[in-house]
């Protein structure tokens, strides 16, 4: 038989046709995203961290792309000359740990112990609780091993720790792996996030701007796990009739107990006890522990993160997917950090970025897409308030040309807005030469 069976057996001395096989459409993204890393590099995984700077600024699709593909923005950061001025510091990555390690300690007698007393006084006190093992080979495996072991739990009707589980979220077309610091199932089959930081916990209240941020990284895990409780709580004959695209499952039949993959559940088994067949329940409440006060002592409270779920949730929505952006990049883009910084800013530049100063505190590339938009004009760098009110004029030089009266249309809000404050300004300062910041205040607030 031929070895070239699209194409007809090669003549002596005649090169081979070899065409590629079509790709799939996974496949191809997979190898288009490895193309856009760099030969050899590994992909950088997508923490909950990222994932909620990223869900606060949707519009930006280099970060997307970036984060889709893996990439690491640091080192690139630091190849184009504008390394990133921010990052936790070892002495309090070791505090951290040793503190997480603490609370979990005792196979985690200590923080079921403050679910129960913040988050389900009600059920029955957790004398003794179930920690099963999470280990598995990559990031797949270990979803997948999370995924039975909450099957498992839900099931049991105790208090179930998962120590650093694995879960997987879709984010533009792309999967992110993250791994909260617990998971807890109740007796009752609910499931809680528990977020372990270091910042104290002074008289009961933390930072808020720190149980923000926390609060908007939670947000991601409780998204995460809603995708695998819907998994769960889909019978297995409906979820393979939607796999292969049968169309709506019949929704009169009574629901089957839920299956994890490779387990089959015999005909008339009984059911254990707290079993459930429908999707299981994931907390809108989550446990922020902290160390109390001064010490190193574990103090928790129940932080409500429904509205921070919901924005991250139509925030991440709104990202254009991964493939739709690297299908409009030049052939041979490539972000590998041992590339000149010449062509790696050519490659950066070619993928469309929202900057505002909120970035610097959470991005890598910041600093480098500060300059640029500084160099530009761009009226981005000097806030997203600021850059909303002006509508279309997008640099620096459109706005002064509008305030003039040198372009822009006079029927604009914005142009009028900006002919105004320009023309108050003109009087102020032509009365009072030495009032002129009052003047320009009074204005601004005049003009809102």
């Amino acid at each position: 038989m031929s070895e070239f069976p699209d194409s007809a057996s090669p003549e002596p001395g005649r090169e081979p046709n070899r065409v590629p096989l079509p790709r799939t459409r996974g496949t191809g993204l997979r190898q288009r995203l490895a193309e856009l890393r760099g030969p050899d590099v590994p992909p950088k995984s997508l923490d909950a961290r990222a994932l909620a700077a990223l869900a606060a600024n949707p519009g930006c699709e280099r970060r997307a792309l970036l984060d889709g593909a893996g990439v690491d923005k640091a080192k690139l950061a630091g190849a184009l000359g504008a390394p990133s001025g921010f990052g936790q510091s070892q002495f309090a990555f070791m505090r951290g740990n040793a503190f997480e390690a603490r609370v979990k300690a005792d196979g985690g007698a200590e923080l079921l112990r403050l679910v129960h007393e913040r988050l389900d006084p009600r059920a029955e006190p957790p004398t003794t609780g179930v920690v099963p093992d999470l280990s598995a080979v990559g990031p797949e495996g270990r979803a997948a091993r999370t995924a039975l072991a909450l099957r498992e739990a839900t099931g049991a009707g105790v208090w179930t720790l998962l120590d650093h589980p694995m879960v997987a979220l879709d984010v533009a077309g792309s999967p992110a792996f993250l791994e909260p610091d617990a998971v807890v199932v109740h007796p009752d089959g609910r499931w809680t996030v528990v977020e372990i930081k270091s910042f104290p916990m002074l008289d009961g209240s933390a930072d808020p701007a720190k149980v923000g941020a926390a609060a908007r990284q939670s947000a991601v895990y409780v998204l995460a796990l809603e995708e695998v409780a819907a998994r769960l709580g889909t019978p297995p004959q409906e979820h393979a009739a939607a796999a292969r695209g049968a169309g709506e499952p019949d929704t009169a039949a009574p629901p089957a107990p839920a299956e994890a993959p490779g387990t089959a559940v015999p005909a008339g088994a009984p059911v254990a006890h707290g079993a459930r067949t429908g999707a299981p329940e994931v907390s809108h409440r989550i446990l922020l522990v902290c160390p109390k006060d001064f010490s190193n002592l574990p103090a928790a409270s129940a932080v409500d993160i429904r509205k921070q779920r919901a924005v991250t949730r139509r925030q991440l929505a709104r990202l254009t997917r991964v493939e739709d952006i690297a299908a409009a990049l030049p052939e041979g883009t490539c972000f590998s950090p041992d590339l000149p910084a010449a062509e790696l800013t050519t490659a950066v530049e070619a993928v469309p970025a929202a900057y505002a100063p909120e970035c610097l505190s959470a991005c890598d590339l910041a600093f480098h897409c500060r300059d640029r938009a500084l160099a530009e004009g761009a009226v981005t760098s000097l806030g997203r308030s600021l850059r909303s009110e002006l509508g279309g004029l997008t640099s620096v030089t459109d706005v002064l040309a509008a305030a003039h009266g040198e372009a822009g249309d006079p029927r604009d809000p914005a142009v009028a807005m900006l002919r105004r404050a320009a023309r108050l300004r003109a009087e102020a300062l032509d009365g009072h030469p030495a009032g002129a910041g009052a003047s320009e205040v009074r204005e601004g607030a005049a003009c809102r």
